[in-house]
């Protein structure tokens, strides 16, 4: 029976495995079957935390106008506040809002001031 020359496959694909793992610690960036299960797991939170990612900045552009919203000048909800917006079609999405709420208090009094007119 011949000889079978292995080829290269094998360590090619553990190669790259070592590589997505290699700032990982201890046994995880240095054994095969450990790190390929890390891999897994970090592709996992990775997909799942793209979403979560998103709902926690919303949530955050939300505190954020919503703290500017209640301060002595203006005297409503952030929830009033975005009904107003809308019914006077003035789109402006949460993430601008908070921009604006943060660097420019004064213009957010002016859009507020213009919706309740």
């Amino acid at each position: 029976m011949t000889r079978v020359r292995r080829g290269y496959i094998a360590r090619r694909r553990r190669t790259k495995i070592r590589l997505f793992a290699s700032t990982f610690i201890g046994a995880h960036s240095r054994l095969t079957r450990t790190a390929t299960q890390q891999k897994m797991r970090a592709l996992v939170s990775s997909h799942r935390d793209r979403g979560r990612q998103k709902r926690d900045f919303r949530r955050l552009w939300i505190t954020r106008i919503n703290a500017v919203t209640r301060e002595n000048k203006v005297f409503y909800s952030y929830s009033i506040f975005i009904h107003n917006l809308y019914k006077k079609q003035l789109i402006l999405n949460r993430k601008i809002l908070a921009q604006i709420a943060i660097s420019n208090k004064n213009c957010l009094y002016m859009i507020s001031n213009k919706i309740i007119k």
